[in-house]
């Protein structure tokens, strides 16, 4: 989950050097964390929350393939 939020999030930005994602697990539960530079956030959040909402639809689509719960938090 790590690598598609990684790469989803480096195709928005405009400083993809910049983006980190770091993954916890905890049993069947996955957070990953999405950092990005701070002039960066609004393109990876979008109007009213609508990219971050597609993003997590996304991985939530690939992780019910694992049966795993994932939540995406962006920083």
């Amino acid at each position: 989950m790590k690598e598609l939020v990684e790469v989803i999030a480096k195709a928005l930005v405009e400083h993809p050097d910049e983006v980190t994602v770091t993954q916890k697990e905890e049993g069947k539960h996955i957070t990953v964390e999405l950092h990005v530079a701070a002039s960066d956030m609004g393109k990876v959040i979008g109007k009213q929350g609508r990219i971050a909402k597609a993003i997590r639809s996304v991985v939530k689509a690939a992780s019910s393939k694992e049966n795993k719960k994932v939540d995406v938090e962006i920083v």
